[in-house]
């Protein structure tokens, strides 16, 4: 028996130090798919990273070239650090990329070539970016009313892939570095969420449509607009 326990120790140890080990690694950046997805070689085998916290405008939608090449312009061909979130429901790694002392998801925010898309908008330091981008303008937000891309997705739901990008701490399986709260769980329908808030990172980080059924961008009306749920 207690070799047993033992064993299962060791075996406890060694898959806890998987996880930590596939929370954060360095990889060299492969192909740039658009303003806020690319490619990282890891182990010579291609792993698919969304740029946590951000939302840039879709390939085939505007300015969407012009944020894919600024990516591309700082990691393409580069040793990044991928600090791991969570992986989405569409298997794509969801992660903060780092380059040189560079916070590149923050440095695509200042240079306008994408929106902060942070939890409940969280993360300051990105909104701040954000509003230095609006006030020059720089970069998307001088076309002076942008779409952005979560609207331009719903209006042409079968051109954008793998999509959605509402994932910002993403989808299904959480990686071992994410926050307590922070991750995508296998919850899809208003009866199984706690909170409005639960429902309202499920809907906006999580991309799971089935919780605002009438697609008015608010999900759960029973949790997050009681009143109105009650008037109707």
């Amino acid at each position: 028996m207690t070799n047993h326990l033992h064993c299962l120790a060791c075996a406890l140890l060694l898959f806890i130090g998987g996880f930590t080990e596939a929370a954060e690694f360095s990889g060299k950046v492969i192909t740039v798919l658009d303003g806020d997805t690319l490619l990282v070689l890891r182990n010579n085998h291609p792993v698919k990273v969304r740029l946590a916290e951000i939302d840039a405008p879709e390939k085939m939608q505007t300015f969407g070239e012009t944020s894919r090449r600024s990516l591309s312009d700082m990691v393409l061909g580069k040793q990044v650090k991928v600090s791991s979130q969570a992986v989405d429901q569409y298997g794509r790694m969801v992660a903060h990329i780092g380059w040189n002392g560079l916070d590149v998801n923050a440095e695509q925010i200042r240079r306008g070539m994408a929106w902060e898309y942070s939890h409940f908008h969280g993360n300051q330091v990105l909104v701040a970016l954000q509003e230095e981008a609006k006030q020059v303008p720089r970069g998307l937000w001088a076309l002076g009313n942008p779409t952005p891309p979560w609207e331009w997705r719903k209006l042409h739901p079968n051109i954008t892939g793998d999509q959605p990008h509402a994932v910002n701490l993403s989808n299904t399986a959480p990686a071992a570095a994410a926050a307590p709260g922070t991750a995508c769980g296998s919850k899809r329908h208003c009866s199984e969420m706690s909170s409005c808030e639960e429902a309202r990172h499920y809907l906006a980080q999580c991309g799971i449509k089935t919780l605002d059924g009438n697609g008015d961008g608010v999900p759960c009306e029973k949790l997050c607009s009681p009143k109105e749920s009650k008037a109707d």
